[in-house]
């Protein structure tokens, strides 16, 4: 039974899967819109959500959160200089997750996600 037990788990072990959305967190900031599937987009949506938060509130605490969960110190500077100014008068949201058609190998289910 599955009660209570909540996110996907993408069939990966703890440590590879958290890595896989570092990574994918690190790349949607950075370019600001990346392909991937659909559930991989819709897990990490949050994920950029609370990075982006971090840089709207500024202050050190939160930068130094932010550095924990994406050690590359040009990306978080970005947030923090680029993203939360244009985000100050939004309430939350800042990702758009739309779908694409299916990946030609394996029939997987594809999406954009892009910050709005």
């Amino acid at each position: 039974m599955r009660h209570r037990v909540a996110g996907r788990h993408l069939n990966r072990p703890t440590d590879q899967r958290l890595a896989l959305y570092r990574g994918l967190v690190r790349d949607l900031l950075l370019h600001e819109r990346i392909q991937t599937t659909v559930a991989k987009a819709k897990e990490m949506r949050g994920m950029v959500d609370r990075v982006i938060t971090y840089g709207k509130k500024g202050t050190l605490h939160h930068r130094r959160l932010a550095l924990a969960y994406l050690p590359d110190k040009d990306v978080v500077a970005k947030v923090f200089s680029e993203l939360a100014p244009r985000y100050a008068e939004r309430p939350g949201g800042y990702t758009r997750v739309l779908k694409l058609a299916q990946r030609p190998g394996d029939g997987a289910p594809m999406a954009l996600i892009e910050l709005v």
